[in-house]
């Protein structure tokens, strides 16, 4: 989709902290942490909310799970713990249309999350 930033992000239309990417996702530093670690792992394809994936996309969730898992090894987190979150619609919490997972870590989260 053209206007939307997180594909202009996956583009390089838009600067980002890069951490990770390959042809299916990238993954970059949130502009606005709730955490000491909050990473965003975003697919280069564009699904409005995870109510628009498919099942021929079961591969990417997975494979957006495992980035997440990989980026969570890699900045220390694999030891203390960290929450992989994803938002579907406004009520959820989602504010940016095209499906992403928040890799949240450094801290002590509360259950049930907010």
């Amino acid at each position: 989709m053209a206007d939307c930033i997180f594909c202009k992000i996956a583009r390089k239309e838009i600067p980002a902290k890069l951490v990770y990417e390959d042809r299916q996702v990238v993954a970059f530093e949130d502009i606005n942490p709730q955490a000491p670690v909050h990473t965003l792992v975003v697919p280069k394809s564009h699904f409005p909310t995870l109510n628009d994936v498919g099942a021929e996309e079961e591969g990417l969730l997975g494979h957006m799970t495992l980035v997440a898992t990989r980026i969570a090894k890699d900045k220390g987190l694999h030891a203390t713990g960290y929450r992989v979150v994803a938002n579907c619609l406004e009520g959820a919490g989602q504010s940016v249309f095209h499906i992403h997972l928040h890799l949240l870590g450094g801290r002590r989260f509360t259950w049930p999350p907010g």
